[in-house]
């Protein structure tokens, strides 16, 4: 039987809304529209690079508990209310998915919350052990 199973990242979004910060489906890993939020604090920085910066912490939690890394996400989903600030935080996705390239996407549109300047959605795939995959095989 194919593995699910749920992450949860304490965000109290979560709660309120009914969503898994993560679902790992057998090898996939499906993470939600991350934002910016410091889940510890439930703080967002009204900086749009700083927002890019704490998105990618927590998808990087998230991943990790599902045990896989930005090495193994194949696509990726921006999206954000003004285009504008999609640029300035190419350096800092570059970081993550720069050597990975992934397949990706950048949409605007409006978030939940007006604080929030960028969400983060990615899909991973686990490389099986022994399989040869996510080792350039």
């Amino acid at each position: 039987m194919t593995e699910r199973r749920a992450i949860l990242s304490g965000s109290t979004f979560e709660e309120q809304i009914g969503y898994a910060r993560a679902v790992v489906d057998g090898d996939w890993v499906h993470v939600s529209g991350t934002t910016g939020f410091d889940y510890t604090t439930m703080t967002i920085s009204d900086d749009v690079v700083e927002q890019a910066e704490q998105c990618l912490r927590n998808i990087e939690a998230a991943l990790t508990e599902a045990e896989c890394t930005f090495a193994d996400v194949v696509r990726v989903r921006y999206l954000l209310p003004d285009r504008e600030d999609f640029e300035p935080c190419w350096p800092v996705l570059r970081r993550c998915f720069g050597d990975v390239r992934p397949a990706a996407t950048m949409l605007m549109c409006g978030l939940a919350d007006p604080r929030m300047k960028i969400e983060i959605e990615v899909y991973a795939r686990r490389a099986a052990a022994g399989s040869g995959l996510g080792d350039g095989v």
